[in-house]
């Protein structure tokens, strides 16, 4: 296992990004930009097309969600992009750009050689968002695309480091100093992006807690659909180092999925097609 003394330039070069400016990857710029457009909730339509316009992938994928049964139940098809944003609305947008950029993240040569690590996780996010936007438009008390946001970033912490580490030798030949930088790092530089990208506090508050057993009866906020989306997807995770769980969290977090297990069977077409348009 690596020892901490490892991990030192990077934590010390990435908090002085964080205090100041940002090094994003570049495929984090149209990301940027379709947010700063959203910044103002009465921004014309007009002008929000035209910054998503500026990155073809993330119209093509805005098509495919508003195609996708979870939001074109009539199957009607939606060619355009604007009606496409009308119907999805501001918040999908956001989700959707920030999609497309992780998703390039992911593709850059400097990850190949952590191409388990990062599909594996992107996956789960893909899902997480999915059954969480699902699991909210079934309760009726939390806004679902709020949701769906929140499981697609609730990882994010990951995808950074795993961009920044490339940049470092240390890690290129050492998968344990990587995992143990990921397990001990991600959920506090995840939350650190999350408010520098200007997320709501209900999203940040989200990804900040979804590890924590939540002890309630029905869920009634993002935070409760975020923790438990997480536990009823089924991707792997085991590979992420965190703190162990004693007999009683594992019986716990397992009783909650229970409670929520007839959701993933009954919803099965509208999460099959919104993680399928999310990762096309």
């Amino acid at each position: 296992m690596a020892s901490g003394s490892i991990h030192f330039r990077i934590l010390e070069d990435i908090a002085r990004d964080l205090s100041g400016d940002v090094n994003f990857p570049t495929c984090l710029d149209a990301a940027m930009l379709v947010r700063n457009t959203l910044r103002d909730p009465q921004v014309d339509l007009r002008l929000v097309v035209q910054a998503i316009g500026t990155e073809p992938l993330i119209s093509s994928k805005l098509l495919r969600i508003a195609n996708s049964v979870s939001y074109n139940p009539s199957g009607r098809p939606i060619t355009d992009l604007q009606v496409a944003v009308s119907r999805l609305g501001f918040e999908v947008v956001r989700t959707t750009s920030l999609a497309v950029a992780m998703d390039q993240m992911l593709k850059s040569k400097n990850l190949t050689a952590y191409d388990g690590i990062s599909h594996a996780a992107w996956q789960h996010s893909i899902h997480v968002a999915a059954i969480a936007r699902v699991l909210a438009r079934r309760l009726g008390r939390i806004n679902p695309d709020e949701a769906m946001l929140a499981g697609l970033v609730h990882n994010i912490g990951i995808f950074y480091l795993l961009y920044r580490a490339a940049e470092y030798p240390e890690y290129r030949s050492d998968q344990p100093a990587m995992l143990e930088l990921l397990g001990g790092w991600h959920e506090s530089i995840g939350d650190s992006l999350l408010h520098i990208l200007g997320m709501p506090a209900a999203i940040t508050d989200a990804v900040r807690d979804h590890e924590h057993i939540k002890h309630t009866e029905t869920p009634c906020n993002v935070c409760d659909v975020l923790y438990f989306a997480n536990l009823l997807a089924d991707d792997d995770m085991s590979w992420l180092p965190g703190n162990p769980l004693s007999a009683d969290e594992r019986q716990a977090r397992a009783s909650d999925r229970e409670r929520y297990t007839d959701l993933l069977e009954e919803a099965k077409d509208d999460i099959e097609s919104l993680y399928a348009a999310l990762s096309a």
